[in-house]
This record gives C-alpha cells, sequence and structure tokens, in this order.
C-alpha cells in the first residue's frame, strides 16, 4: 500500500479564525519507501500572515502574493492523495485546515478517521513526554540541524523516519553495568535479583570436612 507524508503552513493557529493554508507538501512512499513522487506548493492564502506564523515559517506576505491560489493546486493535490494511506503528525490541526479549504471550493472533506497521527501513537507509547517533531526527531536521533525553519516538505521527511521509529521499535542495546541494568528493570517493571555477596559462617567441623573433601578430591584427580 502506498502512503502519503503530509504537512501544512499557515497564516495563523485557527482555520475557525479565518487562517489559511500557505503551504502543502507531500511524499508519496510504497510500504514505507519513497518512490520519489512529491507534491509541494507554495499557496497565497488571500490573507496576511500573522506575526507568529511568520516566525516559524518565514513566508512573507510579498513572498507569497505571485503564488497560485489553493483553488489553482485543489486537483492536482487531491489525485495526488487518492486512495493513499495519509500520515500526519498532529492530524486534527492539518485536516482541519485542509478541510476549511476544500469547503471554500466545494470539495468532499478528508475523513480524519481514516488518517494515522503520528502525534496520537506517540503519546501512547511515550505518556510522559514531550511528543512534538522536534523531540521526537532527538529521541531517535534524527539529524534535525536543517530545521532552521518550518518547512513542510523538509517536515514531511523526517516524519517519515519519526514514523518507522515509532511502528518498529528497537530493543535497547544490553549494558554490563548492573547499576544500569537494574535501574532500567525497575523503570520497566522487570523484577531484579540482588546479587549481593552472601556469607555463610561454618562452624569447625564443617570446615573440618570441607578440607578432608577437598584432599581426597584433589588425590584421586591429581595426575
Amino acid at each position: 500500500m502506498s502512503e502519503i507524508f503530509l504537512d501544512t503552513e499557515t497564516t495563523g493557529l485557527s482555520h475557525r479564525d479565518g487562517d489559511r493554508i500557505v503551504e502543502i507538501a507531500c511524499i508519496e512512499t510504497k510500504d514505507l519507501i519513497p518512490t520519489k513522487k512529491i507534491f509541494h506548493k507554495l499557496i497565497n492564502p488571500e490573507k496576511k500572515v500573522s506575526q507568529e506564523a511568520f516566525k516559524i515559517h518565514g513566508f512573507s506576505d510579498d513572498f507569497l502574493k505571485d503564488k497560485r491560489k489553493f483553488k489553482d493546486i485543489v486537483e492536482e493535490f487531491l489525485g495526488f492523495i487518492d486512495g493513499k494511506k495519509l500520515i500526519i503528525h498532529n492530524a486534527p490541526f492539518d485536516i482541519g485546515f485542509l478541510n476549511s479549504e476544500l469547503k471554500k471550493v466545494n470539495k468532499k472533506l478528508l475523513d480524519i478517521k481514516k488518517v494515522e497521527d503520528t502525534l496520537s501513537l506517540a503519546r501512547s507509547k511515550f505518556p510522559a513526554s514531550s511528543n512534538s517533531l522536534d523531540n521526537l526527531c532527538k529521541r531517535f536521533n534524527i539529524d534535525i540541524s536543517r530545521r532552521i525553519k518550518h518547512n513542510a516538505l523538509l517536515d514531511c521527511e523526517l516524519l517519515r523516519e519519526v514514523y518507522i521509529n515509532l511502528v518498529d521499535q528497537k530493543e535497547p542495546s544490553l549494558s554490563f553495568n548492573t547499576n544500569d541494568n537494574t535501574e532500567k528493570a525497575k523503570s520497566s517493571n522487570i523484577s531484579v535479583i540482588n546479587r549481593e555477596k552472601i556469607i555463610v559462617n561454618l562452624d569447625p567441623e564443617e570446615i573440618k570436612k570441607h578440607n578432608q573433601f577437598l584432599k581426597s578430591y584433589l588425590k584421586k584427580n591429581s595426575l
């Protein structure tokens, strides 16, 4: 089955307040292996970009003013994702914006129930941690040095690597440090055997019998 890793950038945080999409990126994979097919569009949102959003992605009103509008790219977008599994980080955000745009051009809305949300997946695995894309990349040692600003296409590439780690967790490497292993076992609710040295005090008669046994054993097994 083919998958689509999808991300958007927007003019602000809420489509309900009139914010719109300024960038859409999709990367197609087949069994999580890139097919080299991508969909990437910068969009004239027909609305000013908020200062907060500009700080995140760096797309200014002046830069976006000559880009195509959503209505001009919608058919190509829908054709690209048709019949493929969508994988999105924080899916309610992106699907909310996409459905808001689709509604404006009288297109069928996307069904969020058919979307795999990597944020929900990460929260189920790491409930006590922050599961932003940046933090998940750091957790899995994925290089984010190129991510100076949010960029939908780069974020799709990073998301694919994060997703592979989320669905195919490797067993942690074994450590021969007793203290480390004990702490890891405790945190995993695994029973730990305390191998402290046990000293047994023998009485004189037991010591005598033990010495006699050793002499007999050594005599029998000597060359």
